[in-house]
């Protein structure tokens, strides 16, 4: 069985547009760099208010890079590609 490297997890209020934009851009960001790679978790607060206690979520939409360690979390909706590829560590330097 192959080992997932990046385990993810979107915290989300409902299926907000924003929250449907974080998701689609998380998925083309994901599809492109980490093929098969990656498991994506969405997790709503809105019917589990409780788990936003253990990633101290304070912003929604919030993305959580769980594995590879250190945990890295990235808030808005992922639409600056640039910025979520440097917050996951998928850009080297130069």
């Amino acid at each position: 069985m192959k080992k997932i490297p990046y385990e993810l997890k979107l915290y989300v209020a409902g299926a907000t547009p924003k929250s449907l934009e974080a998701f689609a851009n998380l998925k083309m960001i994901c599809n492109e760099h980490l093929k098969g790679q990656y498991s994506i978790k969405v997790i709503d607060l809105l019917k589990n208010p409780k788990l936003a206690k253990g990633d101290q979520i304070v912003a929604i939409p919030t993305l959580v890079r769980r594995l590879p360690e250190p945990i890295k979390k990235i808030i808005g909706d992922l639409s600056n590609k640039e910025r979520v590829l440097v917050g996951l560590d998928l850009v080297g330097k130069g």
